[in-house]
């Protein structure tokens, strides 16, 4: 039996203990103080949307298959992601008042977007980007949501994600987020003002290309030195390609055939995309020439991992 003095020291160290992990996984946001002085621009915020595949993941489904056309832009989630974690539900992010985020204030929209913080001050599962969308500008994201804004209403609240523990317990993402939320370039070599800064910009922000791209450590954390490498797909077939200058098919494509890819879908041998990257492809099609030409000078100046 502890003494009443052993009885007060493990109380004193569960009660230090149980303070460090609430710190450790709180929600780090971004004040208001945070947002730069910028006039957002809806026009550059459309830009971001197509760049960022808002619509790939987010507009609803029309009897079951990806939207198409205007239908991109009714932005009321449903899409299912089965991965080993559980089933992850996209959610409404349409301008509804009660079912989308019509009621965002901008900095929540910020917070959301690059630090993964709800409005009600929950972490999100990294099944949404954030970790890449932390690599934006946020006047980026201050734009994006302009737009964002001009959308219609959705109605209709999509449901929760189905995890299994420990998945589902919420809270544990934050240790997660410390560890592997960084708003560092991963390649820093490539200045902003440069053709390849730019398209970084687009590559490892909004385009959130290491995503699927780059494969996972056991925690689910991108690994930075195989960076755009290929990986396992994520829908579960086969492997998403290594899209460095040592990838097997893209080392042999001129810069004009990876911009005329990105265009039209039609590769050097006149195939076609297909899969998942038929969405990117359609998304970046929309994004102007100059953007498409910084896209491919980044992954040129890549380092050629095999």
């Amino acid at each position: 039996m502890l003494s009443s003095g052993s009885a007060r020291s493990l109380a004193a160290v569960l009660a230090v203990g149980v303070a460090l992990a609430w710190w450790l996984t709180s929600p780090q946001r971004i004040d208001v103080g945070g947002l730069p002085d910028h006039e957002a621009d809806p026009v550059a915020g459309e830009r971001m949307f197509w760049a960022g595949g808002c619509a790939s993941c987010h507009a609803s489904p029309v009897n079951g298959k990806r939207a198409k056309g205007d239908n991109k832009l009714l932005l009321g989630g449903g899409e299912e992601l089965d991965t080993d974690y559980g089933v992850f539900r996209v959610p409404n992010i349409s301008t509804h008042a009660e079912d989308g985020i019509g009621e965002w204030t901008l900095l929540e929209f910020v917070n959301a977007m690059q630090r993964g913080v709800s409005p009600d001050g929950r972490h999100y599962y990294p099944s949404f980007p954030y970790t890449s969308y932390a690599r934006m500008p946020v006047e980026d994201v201050m734009d994006l949501k302009a737009f964002l804004d001009t959308l219609p209403p959705v109605a209709g609240r999509v449901a929760a994600h189905s995890l299994g523990f420990p998945w589902s317990l919420r809270r544990g993402v934050g240790v997660w987020k410390r560890r592997y939320l960084d708003t560092d370039p991963v390649m820093r070599a490539a200045e902003p003002t440069t053709l390849a800064g730019r398209g970084r910009l687009l590559v490892e922000g909004a385009g959130h290309c290491g995503e699927c791209h780059t494969p996972r450590d056991r925690f689910g954390g991108l690994r930075r030195e195989r960076w755009l490498a290929g990986a396992p797909n994520p829908e579960g077939k086969g492997r998403v390609p290594n899209i460095t200058p040592g990838g097997k098919t893209i080392s042999q494509w001129s810069a004009a055939d990876i911009a005329y890819y990105l265009e039209s879908g039609f590769t050097p041998e006149f195939d076609t995309v297909g899969g998942s990257m038929v969405a990117v492809q359609e998304n970046m099609a929309r994004l102007s020439d100059e953007d498409r030409q910084a896209i491919v000078a980044y992954l040129k100046a890549l380092p050629a991992l095999e």
